[in-house]
């Protein structure tokens, strides 16, 4: 029997799967691949970035409120599964929250692995995206495990002798990593003082945008008429995201549609073909069509 197309990210806590990729997993799930979001965390731990969320309230039950927020995220972007993986937020390194033992960075790998595991089995995806392992400018605790269980999941999944218990064995086609779109940044900072705007970017981020090398990734999804998905999906996750973001809002909405409308990822595992490859348009390249 052919398998439906399916697309399964992994994420670290609610608001990761708006600000990375939401815009792709929109556009594939409107071609009818089946979504499924993996969540590690219940994002315990994050800041409350929006002034009008700053209630006490709010900071008593944020756990229910970023699980309220998700939900609302994934039906705007289009996910047709989201699966809590059941970790506590882990913070920052040398936090308190970093010491858990319920913690996400706290907990045995065997056992994160496994979780992810039996969900790759279940869905049966063609493609995963997770995080890479170069990740030094933001090296949260949670992100990197994030890429530590999935790197391994994608083997064990397939592997008759790993995880007997959980389902059948079952090797995805390929896994990519996220990559921030270093033209996109150039592009809204030149936008923003093109309008006489005050950039979100520090000094620092746009002499490094400048003057670095960019990231190298391999596949650009053509993501135009999705910004609103984006943007809605953000938005959504009313704790952690200021609806007067410069960042992620500072730019007119018509002035948005002129900026680079790609999000690009980095092949860095492929059962179907090498990983030195440039110019890619589809995560689903080089996989035999299905039904």
């Amino acid at each position: 029997m052919a398998e439906r197309r399916c697309l399964l990210t992994v994420h670290a806590h609610p608001d990761d799967e708006s600000s990375k990729g939401a815009a792709t997993v929109a556009r594939y799930h409107d071609q009818g691949v089946y979504t499924v979001l993996v969540c590690c965390t219940g994002g315990e731990e994050g800041d409350i970035l929006n002034p009008a969320m700053d209630r006490p309230e709010v900071k008593e039950n944020i756990a229910e409120y970023r699980r309220n927020e998700l939900k609302a995220a994934t039906d705007i972007i289009g996910y047709d599964e989201v699966v809590m993986l059941g970790y506590r937020d882990s913070g920052m390194p040398d936090s308190e929250a970093n010491k858990n033992p319920a913690s996400f960075a706290r907990a045995p790998l065997d056992e994160a692995v496994g979780r992810l595991v039996e969900v790759i089995r279940r869905v049966r995806p063609q493609v995963i995206v997770t995080y890479p392992e170069e990740q030094t400018r933001y090296p949260h605790p949670d992100h990197l495990r994030v890429h530590e269980i999935s790197a391994i999941a994608f083997d064990a999944a397939a592997d008759p002798a790993a995880y007997p218990e959980l389902g059948a064995p079952y090797g995805p086609a390929k896994m990519y990593y996220t990559v921030w779109s270093v033209a996109r940044m150039k592009a809204m900072h030149l936008r923003f003082v093109e309008l006489g705007l005050e950039s979100p970017f520090s000094e620092e981020r746009v002499q490094r945008m400048l003057e670095g090398p960019e990231p190298t990734f391999s596949t650009a999804i053509d993501v135009a008429g999705y910004d609103h998905v984006r943007a809605e999906a953000l938005k959504a996750h009313a704790t952690q995201v200021d609806p007067n973001s410069r960042m992620w809002f500072g730019i007119p909405p018509e002035v948005q549609v002129a900026l680079p409308s790609t999000e690009d990822y980095q092949l860095g595992r492929s059962r179907v073909g090498p990983l030195d490859i440039t110019g890619e348009d589809d995560l689903f390249a080089g996989i035999a069509d299905l039904a």
